[in-house]
């Protein structure tokens, strides 16, 4: 087997044995990023140090000194505050911005003994579903169809097509509406969300704070969890951290779902439903059921009015936050002259932002004036907390819900979507989003032109073990391959 084809598992376990080693493992990661740069999966790589940390590795490993995540290479989403390394949120605006801290979730990480291979593109600012908008390039997904490029999702594109393609073996992601199960369903791997406040935002750049949640990408449920076992817990620098026990994810792996109860939304089952995502949901829920668990039909009555609540409360969040990027303080600041203070805000902000972010800045400066707080802002709010409550009325009678993640599989943007189109892609995802609540997406087959599918669990707050436990179990069952040299053709 190739060195890029191991899981996180396998590999920690030939590293503990010395059959290989963590300069070996990352240098294979290395070429591979070399080999297919034509995917534009990377805003700014780091060979030279993922070598030196490599290098740390191996002496740990010698010594018996080894972290729990001692020599694996992973690549860090471009959202995700680095000291001393680039990190640009995919966007003009921070094109030449070196942090001088560490995001928790990457020093939690390097703490635990990676190699940072890199910086991977997304949209920008985390602003769509096709990682299409980046100032830095579209990525592609390394799956085609009939030889067509096609896109990796959004936000964390690159990440899903770095770890999809070999070029990483798991990478970190943000989700804010689906930013991470969309993609992860795009390129047929495995993607959590967890919980809102179960791991720590501070030194992600901030899109909507109400809705960012990090998370992981890698290929298995397995690496998933052993993943979410380090970047969880209280963060003293992020208030909205839950001050809960950290589990270990991966002792609920392998353990019967018998007696458990599966929710299947009604409102789910929508005419703009993939049939071969619909066979793939159907099939499933039948074979979980074969196992002990047991089907229940739920109802989400507002889940129509997640999108359009959406799609108010994050730009509303995000045209206050990016208030920050005036040219004064850090970042792009406009070369031509200016006579006030106001005209180098709009030239600054003219040059260095790109046409989705202008656009949800726009709506959402305009959401939040008076004209329109009350009737759009504060009912959008109050519209969440009764999503939120159509939740948990459902969990009163399931131990998880099944959905797809996405309504179909990976598309080209030369296919004649509308951009609402591409905004209902989030159809499946935003919901969980908005109510804070845990879900992961997990592959299960392929459409009819071989493109990889999606489903998703959902599951209670900060029951990350039990969505866990279901994914486990659906991954044995799909049996998906997902390994880099067959999903490259090599």
């Amino acid at each position: 087997m190739k060195l890029t084809d191991l899981t996180i598992a396998q590999a920690k376990n030939l590293l503990l044995k010395k059959e290989i080693s963590a300069t070996d493992l990352t240098k294979a990661y290395i070429d591979n990023m070399e080999k297919y740069k034509i995917l534009n999966a990377y805003v700014t790589e780091t060979p030279e140090l993922a070598l030196s940390q490599a290098k740390v590795a191996d002496e740990n490993i010698a010594l018996g000194k080894a972290r729990v995540l001692e020599g694996i290479p992973m690549a860090i989403k471009d959202l995700f505050c680095t000291k001393g390394v680039r990190t640009t949120a995919s966007s003009k605006m921070l094109e030449n911005f070196v942090p001088e801290y560490e995001s928790t979730v990457s020093d939690k990480l390097l703490k635990a003994g990676i190699t940072m291979l890199g910086k991977t593109s997304l949209d920008e600012f985390a602003m769509g579903s096709t990682n299409l908008t980046s100032y830095f390039g579209e990525v592609k997904n390394p799956y085609k169809r009939n030889g067509e490029d096609l896109v990796p999702g959004g936000s964390s594109g690159g990440s899903a097509s770095a770890v999809a393609s070999g070029q990483a073996m798991a990478a970190t992601g943000s989700d804010t509406g689906g930013s991470i199960r969309q993609p992860s369903s795009f390129c047929g791997l495995v993607g959590i969300k967890p919980t809102y406040g179960r791991a720590s935002r501070y030194g992600i750049v901030a899109f909507a704070s109400s809705l960012d949640v990090p998370g992981v990408i890698a290929r298995t449920v397995e690496d998933n969890a052993l993943l979410l076992n380090v970047i969880s817990g209280q963060d003293d620098k992020d208030p909205t951290t839950a001050p809960r026990a950290v589990p270990d994810f991966t002792k609920v792996l392998g353990e019967s779902i018998k007696g458990l109860k599966i929710g299947i939304p009604t409102e789910y089952k929508s005419d703009k439903l993939n049939p071969d995502v619909q066979k793939a949901w159907d099939n499933m829920a039948k074979n979980l059921e074969s196992l002990g668990a047991e089907v229940i039909e739920v109802s989400l009555p507002l889940t129509k009015f997640s999108l359009p609540v959406y799609y108010i409360i994050a730009p509303a969040e995000a045209s206050s936050n990016l208030a920050r990027y005036d040219g004064v303080k850090y970042g792009y600041r406009t070369e031509k002259p200016f006579h006030s203070l106001d005209e180098m805000y709009e030239l600054t902000r003219t040059e260095g932002f790109g046409a989705e972010v202008k656009k949800r800045l726009l709506i959402g400066s305009t959401i939040l004036t008076e004209e329109f707080y009350e009737r759009s802002y504060l009912k959008a709010l109050k519209t969440r907390r009764l999503i939120c409550n159509d939740f948990d009325e459902v969990f009163k009678k399931v131990d998880v819900i099944l959905t797809p993640s996405t309504t179909g599989a990976a598309f080209s943007k030369n296919d004649s979507l509308s951009p609402l189109d591409v905004y209902l892609n989030d159809i499946y995802t935003v919901g969980a989003s908005l109510a804070g609540l845990p879900a992961i997406s997990v592959p299960v087959g392929y459409d009819k032109n071989g493109l990889p599918l999606g489903l998703q669990v959902i599951g209670r707050k900060f029951d990350e073990e039990t969505i866990f436990k279901f994914a486990h179990h659906i991954e044995a069952i799909s049996k998906f391959d997902n390994t880099p040299s067959k999903v490259m053709g090599e």
